[in-house]
Parts: C-alpha cells; structure tokens; sequence
C-alpha cells in the first residue's frame, strides 16, 4: 500500500476539520474556511511518488486560498493540478476567473496568489477529485508558456490528456496493491505525461526531453494496443500509421519499454493470456472455444490452437477441461 489516507468518520468531529487542514499542508499549503468545519467530511490518500505527490479526495464544500502575503511568506515553488471528477469549482487565479466542471483539469501556480470554492451551490455535496503536486524546477518547460494555461479549464478527454487521466484514476484504485518501491517509477510516469500534455497545450512540445517524449509515446502506444486487441488487424504497420510513426520508431522505443520484446510477441502474449483467462471462466463454459478465440483478435481457429499449445503446452481444450471439470451431476449422468 502506498500513501497516508484520512477518514473524517475515524476521527472526532470536532478534530476533523484541523486534520483535513494538516495533511493537505504536507503538499499544497492554503487556507482554508469551510461552513461544514463543526463536523467536516472528507476522505483521501496522500501518496508520495518521489518528488510527485498524487491526493485523490473527496471533501464537503470549502474555500482555499493562498494570499499575496501567504506567498511571500511561504512558497514551495510546485505547481498543483486537479483533476475534477465530481462536483463543482470556481477558480481565481493568474488573472482569470472561472467555473469548472467534471472532468476539467486545471493548475494553480503557488507562486502565485489564488482563490478556489468548492460546492457553491449551498448544498452538502461532496467534491470529488485528484490532486498532483509537483516542483515547478522538474518541468521542462518555459515559465511564460505554463502561465498562459493557469486558472483555466483544460481539457483531459483525448490523446495525452486522457492518457493522464486514466493514468490518475489507475493510481486511486490500485493504491492498496502497489508497493512503496513501485513509487519513484509511478512518479516519473506521471511526470512525463504530465510534461507531454501540457507542452501539447502550450505548443512546446521542443522544450521536452527526448527520453520523455519516448516514454510518453510508449504510453499512447501501449493503450492504443490494448484498446484494439480484440482486432485481427492490428499490427505494428497499423500501429506504426496510427502514431505518425515509422515501423523501426516503432520498433525501437517499444523494445525499450517492454526490454526486449517485439510488438508482435506481446500482441500475441496478451492475446492467448485473455482467451485463457475466458477459457477458465466458469460463466464462460458455454461459450465455444473458437468464438472466444475471435473475441480476442484470433478468428481462425487451427492459428489458435497452434499458438495456444506452443505457449502452455497444452491444447485449448485440454485446458478447458482441467480448467473447469465438469460437474458431478453431469459425469453422473453420463455414466448411467
């Protein structure tokens, strides 16, 4: 498990509020004000990824703001991006003003004053979100360029933004699984799609290190696979045309990702894994084998069968009828 987590409800009602206040402080320092601080509700997890921090939240309404002389007095020079799941937000900051909606992102500059609200609507409905925190110094990009994108709503729905996003919502749910050695690795991850998007944003894309784009570019390739397993087609010249790629690009950084193994070999991999995992599902058993097969890119069935024995050594039938026995009501009746 990575990460400090806050419960309100495992804590006295009265203490609530100032805890909510402390672990917050740990990674975005503001004040903060709320009408429900009497007995505040709140819940997250603080996970430190090196120098990263990611904090999925969800909190009752509230204000936070970092003054001119808050500033001036303390200042940890990070920038902080929220994405926004549930809920509403009003953002004031770097000049601009506006309301944010589910699925927006946006960052905040803590060199810089701001005032954000939370559930403005009167109603105790809590915010739900993901926080990333991050130093400023660690992102490879000119500071003019970032200051054009703060206090706004940005768009997190497609190529490298969505990619962030469901990098973000992956952390929140795997976080009791993963362990406090997977977190430097998770931390750069998140850095480098972070850098990518937000230099597609600013146009900056030259500024990025090559070591990042390849990795980024492993990312949206790696998805992409996943996403069109199910399709025969695909292929690394697919996958080479999809990305504006050349095949030996292709070749070369998926080798780096994957240490050592071909586009192709994966592919396969992680095709015969899904159809044995279906073949070993007991909701499955009527489902024949060569339409399970199809399901996951390998319509013709002699193909299947062949690459199926050569990985586990046994015929996909076989395995099916290890994997499930068949019921003792049925062998029964078959014996009679």
């Amino acid at each position: 498990m990575i990460g400090l987590t806050f419960r309100s409800e495992d804590m006295p009602a009265e203490d609530r509020f100032d805890r909510w206040r402390a672990m917050l402080d740990r990674s975005r320092a503001s004040e903060v004000a709320s009408a429900y601080a009497r007995d505040y509700r709140a819940e997250g997890r603080l996970m430190e990824l090196g120098p990263v921090t990611v904090l999925p939240m969800a909190c009752a309404p509230a204000r936070y703001w970092r003054s001119a002389r808050m500033v001036r007095g303390t200042d940890r020079e990070r920038y902080h991006l929220t994405l926004l799941l549930d809920g509403d937000m009003v953002l004031d900051h770097a000049g601009r003003s506006g309301a944010l909606r589910p699925g927006d992102l946006h960052v905040v500059d803590s060199s810089r004053p701001y005032d954000l609200r939370t559930g403005g609507d009167g109603e105790l409905r809590l915010a739900r979100g993901i926080g990333v925190d991050f130093p400023k110094a660690l992102l490879p990009l000119p500071p003019h360029r970032i200051g054009e994108l703060l206090g706004r709503g940005l768009p997190g729905q497609d190529g490298t933004g969505a990619l962030l996003t469901q990098m973000l919502a992956g952390l929140e749910r795997q976080a009791d699984t993963l362990r406090p050695a997977d977190a430097p690795r998770l931390g750069a991850v998140v850095l480098d799609l972070l850098s990518a998007w937000l230099a597609q944003l600013a146009e900056a894309e030259a500024a990025l290190a090559p070591e990042a784009r390849h990795r980024v570019m492993a990312e949206r390739i790696l998805a992409f696979i996943k996403q069109n397993l199910h399709d025969p087609e695909l292929s690394p010249p697919v996958i080479a045309a999809a990305h504006h790629i050349s095949l030996s690009y292709l070749h070369r950084i998926f080798r780096q990702w994957s240490q050592g193994e071909p586009v192709a070999a994966w592919i396969r991999r992680r095709r015969l894994e899904g159809a044995r995992r279906d073949l070993a599902d007991p909701l499955l058993r009527g489902t024949p084998i060569h339409t399970i097969a199809a399901r996951w890119g390998l319509p013709r069935a002699s193909d299947f069968t062949r690459a199926f024995r050569a990985a586990y050594g046994i015929s996909p039938k076989e395995f099916r009828c290890q994997a499930l026995p068949e019921p003792r009501r049925a062998r029964v009746a078959n014996k009679v």
